[in-house]
């Protein structure tokens, strides 16, 4: 006589239902870490551990770990890797409802919506990279806004140069007075520094892009109060439900205040919007391997001229300004100047120069008490 057998996957080990709109909402703040094509295949998975009605999800590249946690509905506890990509695209997929996961112990994942079934494989949990372990650490405290602000301004200047590793993060250099965060590719820098934040000591770290562009959009520019620790080889982020821990870069950051001129005598005020539209239609017509734009500045008048001698292009404004100063003609990327003036804040920017082949210096005309923004370009070649 032949017994009844159970199938193995019939029998769940975990039970959880949860809300499929903010399931997906906290995984897209995460899905960035994953990496399109990775070492290993547990790491195009997020990790769920259940506990107590509350789900945390975990994504790594190994370098950056980010977890976020939601509520949940769950009697069992325990953890499983869901493949990454096909969750996120099926979620995005059903209208807002409540949808139940059962967890087989072959780790068959299995999803019910109102009207649906869905089954995926998962992965043993056992499997997934351990995280960083937040020892001896100290920390401070910032506002997410001005977090996100000091990211914003500051993270479109770092290298993508990967033989410069110390050039592709963002410096961190914290004393009790303030915070100050640097980045530069060598051919432009930009400090920002916070009056506002104050450190237990001083120290300095330089922390990657890509956990930066993640913290960005995964953390709302508000007033809400975000907690950094840090030690000798990593960052930990803490916002409230969400987390976030990276590799800082072991490598030394250069000495940019030795490229900071101290005295730049001639000053040209001019509108940021007027002046960005201005490097926007004469760049056109640019050499598209320098993006050279030359500012020929005389009284209260600047001309832009930008030329492609190899096309015959050639594209020339002009525009007002107030200017302190002898006449000059200097090259800059328009490219270059365009980011920087992104960055800013104030109606109108002011830039400091001295001789065509000498840095200039872009600053806000306003600036806010609590914060100081400094940018510098180098100039090209005239006529290269």
């Amino acid at each position: 006589m032949q017994k009844s057998v159970v199938s193995p996957h019939s029998i769940c080990t975990m039970k959880f239902i949860v809300s499929s709109s903010s399931l997906l909402k906290q995984l897209q703040h995460i899905a960035g870490v994953i990496n399109a094509n990775t070492v290993l295949p547990i790491l195009e998975d997020f990790l769920f551990e259940v506990e107590k009605n509350k789900l945390t999800v975990v994504a790594t590249d190994l370098e950056t770990v980010m977890r976020v946690q939601l509520d949940i509905e769950a009697k069992d506890s325990g953890k499983v890797c869901i493949p990454a990509k096909i969750l996120i695209d099926s979620l995005k997929n059903i209208p807002d409802q409540p949808l139940t996961f059962n967890i087989d112990k072959n780790f068959g994942v299995e999803i019910t919506s109102d009207n649906g079934k869905y089954k995926v494989m998962g992965e043993n949990p056992d499997n997934f990279p351990k995280e960083p372990a937040a020892d001896d650490t100290s920390s401070f405290k910032m506002t997410a806004s001005a977090l996100i602000t000091a990211i914003n301004k500051t993270l479109f200047a770092t290298s993508n140069d990967d033989l410069r590793p110390a050039m592709t993060g963002v410096f961190f250099e914290l004393d009790k007075k303030g915070v100050q965060f640097v980045a530069t590719d060598a051919h432009r820098l930009v400090r920002y520094k916070r009056k506002d934040v104050a450190a237990p000591k001083g120290e300095n770290f330089i922390v990657p892009r890509k956990p930066l562009n993640l913290l960005k959009a995964a953390i709302p520019a508000n007033d809400d109060e975000i907690t950094l620790s840090y030690n000798s080889n990593h960052l930990f982020v803490k916002h409230g439900t969400t987390q976030m821990s990276c590799r800082l870069i072991d490598a030394r950051f250069p000495d940019y205040k030795v490229v900071i001129p101290s005295d730049n005598p001639y000053r040209l005020t001019v509108n940021k919007a007027d002046f960005q539209g201005a490097l926007r239609r004469v760049s056109v017509f640019s050499n598209k391997s320098t993006n050279q734009v030359a500012l020929s500045i005389s009284g209260s008048e600047l001309q832009l001229a930008a030329q492609d001698v190899d096309f015959s292009f050639e594209g020339n404004e002009r525009m007002k300004c107030q200017y302190n100063g002898e006449d000059i003609v200097i090259a800059f990327n328009a490219r270059f100047l365009i980011e920087m003036l992104n960055a800013t804040d104030s109606d109108e920017v002011n830039l400091e120069l001295s001789t065509p082949t000498k840095a200039g210096l872009i600053k806000p005309s306003e600036q806010d008490d609590n914060e100081e923004l400094l940018m510098l370009v180098m100039p090209l070649m005239l006529n290269q």
